[in-house]
């Protein structure tokens, strides 16, 4: 496999940014529409109960980004404010790279890459139910890409 170009990395740290601009709208109605279809499985089998009746913000720090997910009577939901009983922050790279697997999610808490702060039980539940989803559950194109990015962001040290 070919290694990415270190430009492409610093071109998304600039056309990134560029998200916050979106309308939250479009935002929440992409991020709910694209988590409920990929996370169909696991929300049938209960797997997200645990954020029944709560919420979880995520701040992307570096984007400017913040969403809360929670779950509601038709799936997973994005607010655009919610009295979040636990927080998760990090940068754009650091959400890639756990989401891309290339990086231990345990180790990118200890070294406070990432940090949890509010209800840290819940927050470590989400974490481990993230870690515990197959990637399979995203389509192929996306899974691919998403891997492929991770790849770089850890090949050029995080």
């Amino acid at each position: 496999m070919l290694k990415p170009a270190p430009w492409l990395l610093i071109l998304a740290d600039q056309a990134l940014p560029l998200v916050a601009r979106v309308p939250f709208v479009v935002q929440r109605l992409s991020l709910q529409h694209g988590l409920n279809r990929w996370l169909a499985e696991p929300l049938a089998a209960g797997e997200f109960e645990l954020l029944r009746g709560r919420w979880l913000c995520l701040q992307v720090r570096d984007l400017g980004l913040v969403w809360y997910l929670g779950l509601g009577p038709r799936g997973l939901c994005i607010a655009r404010s919610a009295p979040a009983q636990v927080t998760i922050r990090g940068n754009w790279r650091e959400f890639l790279l756990l989401a891309s697997r290339q990086e231990d999610p345990d180790t990118l808490f200890f070294r406070r890459r990432l940090v949890i702060e509010g209800d840290t039980e819940l927050g470590l539940g989400i974490k481990n139910l993230l870690d515990s989803l197959d990637p399979e559950l995203l389509p192929p194109w996306l899974w691919r890409n998403l891997e492929r990015a991770g790849k770089g962001v850890a090949a050029a040290g995080g």
